[in-house]
């Protein structure tokens, strides 16, 4: 949860120095956040976090680097510093990168010509709540579903059935609604029908049910 009074220790990982540096001042501008250095590649953050006493509380990481590109250096960080929240920040919109760095550990999407308030926002949900997924990213891994060609297993909807794969995940409820654009009380009640078509009395049996009927797989 967000403390109002604390600063929250930002790097940014990009070759482009003009742009990274311009992104610093940005930073240093929102009340909550401060950057504290930035890097031009995943090697030279190595480096420095080795030998740097402050962690950082969150990463925003470039994808297209010499040395050490995003996609390595996300595997590295999600290995040796587990606890560090990072942000993928890239111009490129292909859903490939985006699914790609989400499975690596990012928490969320960025686009580089993002508007400042929005930089913002994504930065202070990272706090609150450890991700964030704006519409793109949301829109990447419903694309990525891969629902069965029958729409109606079982008398499912196509949203009911999107619900049980996200559901069949690690996903909490709320961030499930995130994902599918509706409110937590909306997930909440797409969960009681399904359990109740389905005649199943909790997550588990969904998720054999899934897996059963080929929704998901292992």
């Amino acid at each position: 949860m967000l403390n109002e009074n604390a600063k929250y220790k930002v790097v940014i990982v990009d070759d482009h120095a003009l742009f990274a540096g311009s992104l610093e001042k940005l930073i240093n501008s929102f009340f909550n956040f401060t950057a504290i250095f930035h890097v031009g590649n995943g090697l030279e953050l190595q480096r420095k976090l080795a030998k740097e006493k402050e962690v950082p509380d969150i990463i925003l990481l470039d994808i297209n680097m010499p040395v050490l590109n995003g996609f390595e250096t996300a595997e590295w960080l999600s290995s040796n510093y587990p606890d560090i929240k990072f942000l993928a920040l890239s111009m490129d919109d292909d859903e490939f990168y985006i699914l790609k760095m989400l499975r690596l550990g990012a928490r969320g999407y960025l686009l580089k010509d993002i508007e400042p308030k929005e930089l913002n926002h994504a930065l202070n949900e990272v706090v609150n709540k450890g991700y964030f997924h704006c519409e793109k990213v949301s829109d990447a891994l419903l694309h990525s579903i891969g629902l069965p060609k029958d729409d109606d297993v079982f008398g499912l909807r196509e949203h009911e059935l999107v619900f049980i794969k996200l559901a069949s995940s690690d996903m909490t409820y709320k961030e499930i609604a995130d994902v599918m654009n509706v409110t937590p009380k909306t997930v909440d009640n797409y969960r009681q029908i399904i359990f109740k078509k389905l005649k199943i009395k909790n997550r588990i049996g969904l998720v054999i049910f899934a897996l059963k009927n080929n929704i998901i797989k292992i």
